[in-house]
Protein backbone atom coordinates (compact mmCIF):
# COMPACT_ATOMS: atom_id res chain seq x y z
CA UNK A 1 0.00 0.00 0.00
CA UNK A 2 0.92 3.62 -0.36
CA UNK A 3 1.59 5.85 2.47
CA UNK A 4 3.10 9.49 3.51
CA UNK A 5 6.37 9.10 5.43
CA UNK A 6 8.99 11.74 6.72
CA UNK A 7 12.34 10.51 5.12
CA UNK A 8 15.82 11.53 6.28
CA UNK A 9 17.74 11.52 2.69
CA UNK A 10 20.93 11.83 4.28
CA UNK A 11 23.07 12.41 7.38
CA UNK A 12 21.86 16.51 8.59
CA UNK A 13 18.97 16.38 5.89
CA UNK A 14 15.75 17.49 7.25
CA UNK A 15 12.39 15.26 7.53
CA UNK A 16 10.72 15.11 3.92
CA UNK A 17 7.05 13.93 3.25
CA UNK A 18 7.31 11.48 0.25
CA UNK A 19 5.16 8.87 -0.81
CA UNK A 20 6.39 5.17 0.12
CA UNK A 21 4.73 1.76 -0.37
CA UNK A 22 4.79 -0.68 2.64
CA UNK A 23 5.21 -3.98 1.75
CA UNK A 24 2.55 -6.92 2.40
CA UNK A 25 2.39 -7.55 5.94
CA UNK A 26 4.19 -11.05 6.15
CA UNK A 27 2.54 -13.74 8.40
CA UNK A 28 3.43 -12.19 11.98
CA UNK A 29 3.40 -8.79 10.63
CA UNK A 30 0.56 -5.98 11.41
CA UNK A 31 -0.06 -2.84 9.28
CA UNK A 32 -0.72 -0.36 11.69
CA UNK A 33 -2.73 3.49 10.74
CA UNK A 34 -0.29 5.47 13.01
CA UNK A 35 -2.90 7.96 14.95
CA UNK A 36 0.58 9.58 16.83
CA UNK A 37 4.05 9.65 17.40
CA UNK A 38 6.26 10.71 19.76
CA UNK A 39 9.42 12.27 18.41
CA UNK A 40 13.04 11.01 20.37
CA UNK A 41 16.29 12.12 20.54
CA UNK A 42 17.38 8.57 19.18
CA UNK A 43 15.53 10.14 15.91
CA UNK A 44 17.87 12.83 15.86
CA UNK A 45 21.14 10.87 16.58
CA UNK A 46 20.22 9.02 13.43
CA UNK A 47 19.72 12.26 11.36
CA UNK A 48 22.79 13.76 12.45
CA UNK A 49 24.78 10.54 11.89
CA UNK A 50 25.35 9.73 15.76
CA UNK A 51 23.78 6.86 15.32
CA UNK A 52 24.83 4.68 11.95
CA UNK A 53 21.40 3.72 10.90
CA UNK A 54 21.20 3.49 6.56
CA UNK A 55 20.05 6.47 5.11
CA UNK A 56 17.90 7.36 3.12
CA UNK A 57 14.93 5.83 5.48
CA UNK A 58 12.02 6.14 7.56
CA UNK A 59 12.72 6.35 11.26
CA UNK A 60 9.62 6.80 14.14
CA UNK A 61 9.56 4.67 17.05
CA UNK A 62 6.91 5.62 19.92
CA UNK A 63 3.73 5.07 17.66
CA UNK A 64 0.28 4.54 18.67
CA UNK A 65 -2.64 3.60 15.51
CA UNK A 66 -5.29 1.53 14.90
CA UNK A 67 -4.83 -1.99 13.01
CA UNK A 68 -6.01 -1.96 9.20
CA UNK A 69 -4.37 -5.19 8.18
CA UNK A 70 -2.64 -8.60 9.68
CA UNK A 71 -1.30 -11.55 8.62
CA UNK A 72 -2.65 -14.90 8.81
CA UNK A 73 -0.46 -16.10 11.94
CA UNK A 74 -1.77 -13.20 13.78
CA UNK A 75 -4.17 -14.14 16.72
CA UNK A 76 -4.23 -11.45 19.20
CA UNK A 77 -5.20 -8.53 16.72
CA UNK A 78 -7.95 -8.26 14.63
CA UNK A 79 -8.28 -4.68 11.94
CA UNK A 80 -9.78 -1.90 14.60
CA UNK A 81 -7.56 -2.21 17.65
CA UNK A 82 -6.09 0.31 19.14
CA UNK A 83 -2.40 -0.26 19.94
CA UNK A 84 1.00 1.23 20.90
CA UNK A 85 4.23 0.21 19.43
CA UNK A 86 7.68 -0.41 20.92
CA UNK A 87 10.96 -2.11 19.82
CA UNK A 88 11.06 -5.29 18.19
CA UNK A 89 12.43 -8.90 19.18
CA UNK A 90 12.66 -12.43 17.30
CA UNK A 91 10.72 -14.19 20.20
CA UNK A 92 13.35 -17.76 19.82
CA UNK A 93 16.70 -16.28 20.95
CA UNK A 94 17.64 -17.20 24.73
CA UNK A 95 16.62 -13.86 25.56
CA UNK A 96 13.42 -13.42 24.24
CA UNK A 97 12.40 -17.13 26.05
CA UNK A 98 13.58 -16.13 29.16
CA UNK A 99 11.36 -12.76 28.92
CA UNK A 100 13.89 -10.46 28.43
CA UNK A 101 13.50 -9.30 24.70
CA UNK A 102 14.98 -5.91 25.34
CA UNK A 103 18.03 -8.84 25.02
CA UNK A 104 17.16 -10.01 21.92
CA UNK A 105 20.25 -11.87 20.58
CA UNK A 106 19.09 -9.86 17.05
CA UNK A 107 17.83 -6.42 19.29
CA UNK A 108 20.33 -4.33 17.63
CA UNK A 109 19.85 -5.16 13.88
CA UNK A 110 15.73 -5.49 14.49
CA UNK A 111 15.87 -1.66 15.98
CA UNK A 112 18.65 0.12 15.84
CA UNK A 113 21.27 -0.30 12.79
CA UNK A 114 19.42 -3.30 10.24
CA UNK A 115 16.94 -1.01 8.20
CA UNK A 116 15.36 -4.14 6.57
CA UNK A 117 13.52 -7.38 8.10
CA UNK A 118 15.66 -10.04 9.66
CA UNK A 119 15.63 -12.09 6.14
CA UNK A 120 16.97 -8.80 4.48
CA UNK A 121 13.58 -7.53 2.49
CA UNK A 122 12.67 -4.11 2.92
CA UNK A 123 9.83 -3.06 4.50
CA UNK A 124 9.31 0.09 2.70
CA UNK A 125 10.13 0.99 -1.01
CA UNK A 126 9.99 4.39 -3.00
CA UNK A 127 9.80 5.27 -6.49
CA UNK A 128 12.60 2.10 -8.22
CA UNK A 129 14.39 1.45 -5.08
CA UNK A 130 14.38 -0.04 -1.32
CA UNK A 131 13.94 2.46 1.12
CA UNK A 132 15.39 1.87 4.86
CA UNK A 133 12.81 1.65 7.38
CA UNK A 134 11.73 -1.41 10.23
CA UNK A 135 13.46 1.19 12.57
CA UNK A 136 13.16 -0.04 15.88
CA UNK A 137 10.46 -2.45 14.50
CA UNK A 138 8.08 0.21 13.24
CA UNK A 139 9.01 3.19 11.19
CA UNK A 140 6.36 5.10 12.74
CA UNK A 141 7.52 8.65 11.18
CA UNK A 142 4.29 7.88 8.42
CA UNK A 143 0.62 7.77 8.24
CA UNK A 144 1.04 3.62 7.74
CA UNK A 145 3.49 1.11 9.27
CA UNK A 146 4.28 -2.66 8.63
CA UNK A 147 4.68 -3.50 12.42
CA UNK A 148 5.53 -7.24 13.83
CA UNK A 149 2.43 -8.17 15.99
CA UNK A 150 4.53 -9.06 19.32
CA UNK A 151 5.95 -5.35 19.01
CA UNK A 152 2.28 -3.93 19.70
CA UNK A 153 0.43 -3.79 23.07
CA UNK A 154 -3.50 -3.11 23.11
CA UNK A 155 -3.96 0.38 24.25
CA UNK A 156 -7.28 0.62 26.35
CA UNK A 157 -9.91 2.90 25.23
CA UNK A 158 -10.11 5.40 28.00
CA UNK A 159 -7.03 7.43 27.43
CA UNK A 160 -6.15 9.16 23.84
CA UNK A 161 -3.66 7.81 21.81
CA UNK A 162 -1.77 10.19 21.55
CA UNK A 163 -1.15 10.36 25.09
CA UNK A 164 0.13 7.37 25.02
CA UNK A 165 2.91 7.77 21.84
CA UNK A 166 6.07 8.36 24.42
CA UNK A 167 5.32 4.80 26.54
CA UNK A 168 7.07 2.85 23.63
CA UNK A 169 10.67 4.35 24.48
CA UNK A 170 11.13 7.18 26.52
CA UNK A 171 9.03 6.64 29.52
CA UNK A 172 9.70 2.71 29.95
CA UNK A 173 13.02 3.26 29.79
CA UNK A 174 13.30 6.13 32.40
CA UNK A 175 10.52 4.44 34.77
CA UNK A 176 12.15 0.88 34.04
CA UNK A 177 15.89 2.85 34.77
CA UNK A 178 14.19 2.97 38.47
CA UNK A 179 11.92 0.39 38.99
CA UNK A 180 13.18 -2.44 37.13
CA UNK A 181 17.22 -2.14 37.33
CA UNK A 182 18.17 0.68 40.43
CA UNK A 183 15.85 -0.71 42.26
CA UNK A 184 16.46 1.81 44.94
CA UNK A 185 15.84 0.82 49.24
CA UNK A 186 13.74 2.47 51.05
CA UNK A 187 15.47 5.91 52.53
CA UNK A 188 18.12 6.24 49.87
CA UNK A 189 19.11 9.37 47.62
CA UNK A 190 18.57 9.38 44.04
CA UNK A 191 19.89 11.71 41.51
CA UNK A 192 18.64 12.19 37.63
CA UNK A 193 21.34 13.07 35.66
CA UNK A 194 19.33 14.90 32.63
CA UNK A 195 15.86 16.63 33.02
CA UNK A 196 15.07 15.40 29.80
CA UNK A 197 12.30 12.81 28.76
CA UNK A 198 13.69 9.62 30.33
CA UNK A 199 15.18 11.87 33.01
CA UNK A 200 11.41 13.21 34.14
CA UNK A 201 10.18 9.99 33.50
CA UNK A 202 12.72 8.16 36.30
CA UNK A 203 12.49 11.85 38.49
CA UNK A 204 8.53 10.27 38.19
CA UNK A 205 9.00 7.04 38.26
CA UNK A 206 11.33 7.52 41.76
CA UNK A 207 8.40 8.56 43.62
CA UNK A 208 6.83 5.31 42.93
CA UNK A 209 9.56 3.89 45.33
CA UNK A 210 10.41 4.55 49.04
CA UNK A 211 13.11 6.49 48.39
CA UNK A 212 13.72 9.78 50.30
CA UNK A 213 14.84 12.34 48.23
CA UNK A 214 15.29 13.04 44.51
CA UNK A 215 18.18 15.49 43.07
CA UNK A 216 17.27 16.38 39.51
CA UNK A 217 20.35 17.55 37.92
CA UNK A 218 20.16 19.50 34.09
CA UNK A 219 21.20 22.91 32.49
CA UNK A 220 17.89 24.35 31.75
CA UNK A 221 15.85 25.93 34.10
CA UNK A 222 12.69 25.36 32.95
CA UNK A 223 13.14 21.45 32.82
CA UNK A 224 14.54 22.00 36.37
CA UNK A 225 11.68 23.73 37.69
CA UNK A 226 9.49 20.85 35.98
CA UNK A 227 11.36 18.15 38.02
CA UNK A 228 10.91 20.12 41.23
CA UNK A 229 7.03 19.88 40.40
CA UNK A 230 7.21 16.27 39.44
CA UNK A 231 8.85 14.91 42.96
CA UNK A 232 12.73 16.13 42.93
CA UNK A 233 13.36 17.42 46.40
CA UNK A 234 16.65 19.28 45.14
CA UNK A 235 17.61 20.78 40.98
CA UNK A 236 20.97 21.58 40.36
CA UNK A 237 21.88 23.54 37.30
CA UNK A 238 25.10 22.10 36.06
CA UNK A 239 26.14 25.51 34.02
CA UNK A 240 26.14 26.91 37.75
CA UNK A 241 28.03 24.23 40.12
CA UNK A 242 30.30 21.21 39.87
CA UNK A 243 27.88 18.74 39.98
CA UNK A 244 29.72 16.43 41.95
CA UNK A 245 30.40 18.63 44.91
CA UNK A 246 26.99 20.26 44.92
CA UNK A 247 25.66 16.26 45.22
CA UNK A 248 27.52 15.58 47.60
CA UNK A 249 27.06 19.07 49.96
CA UNK A 250 23.19 18.25 49.31
CA UNK A 251 24.02 14.60 50.77
CA UNK A 252 26.06 15.45 53.69
CA UNK A 253 29.52 14.60 52.35
CA UNK A 254 28.82 11.08 51.38
CA UNK A 255 27.15 10.97 47.90
CA UNK A 256 24.54 9.88 46.37
CA UNK A 257 22.96 6.37 46.70
CA UNK A 258 22.13 5.56 43.38
CA UNK A 259 22.53 7.59 40.07
CA UNK A 260 20.60 7.57 36.96
CA UNK A 261 22.66 9.25 34.05
CA UNK A 262 20.41 9.92 31.06
CA UNK A 263 21.72 12.84 29.03
CA UNK A 264 24.19 10.59 27.01
CA UNK A 265 26.88 13.23 27.65
CA UNK A 266 30.13 11.56 28.87
CA UNK A 267 31.26 14.83 30.83
CA UNK A 268 27.86 13.94 33.17
CA UNK A 269 28.67 9.91 33.43
CA UNK A 270 31.70 11.18 34.94
CA UNK A 271 30.20 13.90 37.35
CA UNK A 272 27.56 10.80 37.94
CA UNK A 273 30.69 8.11 39.41
CA UNK A 274 32.24 11.25 41.14
CA UNK A 275 28.62 11.65 42.91
CA UNK A 276 28.45 8.12 44.35
CA UNK A 277 28.58 7.21 47.56
CA UNK A 278 30.25 3.66 48.42
CA UNK A 279 28.68 0.37 47.37
CA UNK A 280 26.36 2.48 45.48
CA UNK A 281 25.17 2.75 42.03
CA UNK A 282 25.60 4.39 38.51
CA UNK A 283 22.54 3.68 36.01
CA UNK A 284 23.86 4.29 32.53
CA UNK A 285 20.83 5.07 30.27
CA UNK A 286 21.84 7.93 28.03
CA UNK A 287 23.14 6.84 24.44
CA UNK A 288 26.78 8.84 23.44
CA UNK A 289 27.86 8.51 19.73
CA UNK A 290 29.21 4.84 19.38
CA UNK A 291 32.44 4.05 20.50
CA UNK A 292 32.19 6.44 23.25
CA UNK A 293 34.40 5.51 25.82
CA UNK A 294 35.61 7.15 29.19
CA UNK A 295 38.59 6.97 31.87
CA UNK A 296 37.25 5.19 35.07
CA UNK A 297 39.47 4.99 38.28
CA UNK A 298 39.31 0.93 38.79
CA UNK A 299 41.04 0.74 42.47
CA UNK A 300 38.84 4.00 42.95
CA UNK A 301 35.59 1.60 41.73
CA UNK A 302 37.33 -1.72 43.51
CA UNK A 303 37.65 0.59 47.30
CA UNK A 304 34.73 2.15 47.08
CA UNK A 305 32.23 -1.19 45.55
CA UNK A 306 30.97 1.26 42.42
CA UNK A 307 28.63 -0.74 40.88
CA UNK A 308 28.26 0.54 37.35
CA UNK A 309 25.16 -0.98 35.59
CA UNK A 310 24.10 -0.24 31.49
CA UNK A 311 20.45 -0.80 30.46
CA UNK A 312 18.37 -0.27 27.56
CA UNK A 313 14.82 0.76 27.29
CA UNK A 314 14.79 0.69 31.14
CA UNK A 315 14.93 -3.21 31.06
CA UNK A 316 11.24 -3.18 29.94
CA UNK A 317 9.33 -6.09 28.79
CA UNK A 318 7.03 -3.84 27.01
CA UNK A 319 3.97 -6.43 27.11
CA UNK A 320 4.18 -6.54 31.12
CA UNK A 321 5.71 -3.08 31.79
CA UNK A 322 3.61 -0.91 29.39
CA UNK A 323 0.11 -2.18 30.86
CA UNK A 324 1.60 -1.15 34.20
CA UNK A 325 2.42 2.31 33.56
CA UNK A 326 -1.01 2.74 32.05
CA UNK A 327 -2.22 1.53 35.01
CA UNK A 328 -0.52 4.27 37.30
CA UNK A 329 -1.11 7.14 35.00
CA UNK A 330 -5.00 6.23 35.09
CA UNK A 331 -4.39 6.23 38.98
CA UNK A 332 -2.67 9.79 38.54
CA UNK A 333 0.54 8.27 40.16
CA UNK A 334 3.02 8.23 36.89
CA UNK A 335 1.72 11.85 35.37
CA UNK A 336 3.64 11.81 31.89
CA UNK A 337 1.50 13.66 29.48
CA UNK A 338 2.82 16.55 31.62
CA UNK A 339 5.92 15.98 28.97
CA UNK A 340 4.25 15.90 25.18
CA UNK A 341 3.55 18.82 23.52
CA UNK A 342 1.91 18.09 20.32
CA UNK A 343 2.78 18.99 16.90
CA UNK A 344 0.81 18.29 13.30
CA UNK A 345 2.93 16.06 11.53
CA UNK A 346 3.81 18.19 8.96
CA UNK A 347 5.46 20.17 11.61
CA UNK A 348 7.60 17.44 11.95
CA UNK A 349 11.19 19.85 11.27
CA UNK A 350 9.87 22.45 13.82
CA UNK A 351 8.76 19.78 16.49
CA UNK A 352 12.67 18.30 15.73
CA UNK A 353 14.16 21.76 16.26
CA UNK A 354 12.46 22.50 19.19
CA UNK A 355 13.48 18.90 20.57
CA UNK A 356 17.30 20.06 20.00
CA UNK A 357 17.14 23.49 21.64
CA UNK A 358 15.40 21.96 24.94
CA UNK A 359 12.51 24.53 24.35
CA UNK A 360 10.29 20.85 23.87
CA UNK A 361 10.50 17.87 25.99
CA UNK A 362 8.56 15.43 24.14
CA UNK A 363 7.00 16.35 21.17
CA UNK A 364 4.55 14.18 19.98
CA UNK A 365 3.09 14.44 16.38
CA UNK A 366 -0.36 13.95 15.32
CA UNK A 367 -1.50 12.65 11.95
CA UNK A 368 -3.87 14.46 9.82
Amino acid sequence: MKTTAAVVEAQGAPFELVEVTLDDPQLDEMIVRIVAVGLCHTDLSVQRGSTPFPLPAVLGHEGVGVVEAVGSQVGNFTPGDCVLISFNSCGACAGCRAGRPVYCDHWTELNLLGGSRLDGSAPITHGAGAMHGHFFGQSSFAHHALVQARSAIKAPDDIDLDVLAPLGCSVQTGVGAVLNVAQPAAGSTLVVMGAGGVGLAAVMGAQLTAVSRVVAVDVNPARLELARELGAADIVNATEVDVSKAVRELTGGVGADYVIETSGRLTALEDSIASLASASTCVVVGAPPLGSTISVDVPDLLVRGIRLLGTNQGDSNPQLFLPQLIELHREGRLPFDRLIQRFPFEEINDAAAQARDGSVIKPVLVMP
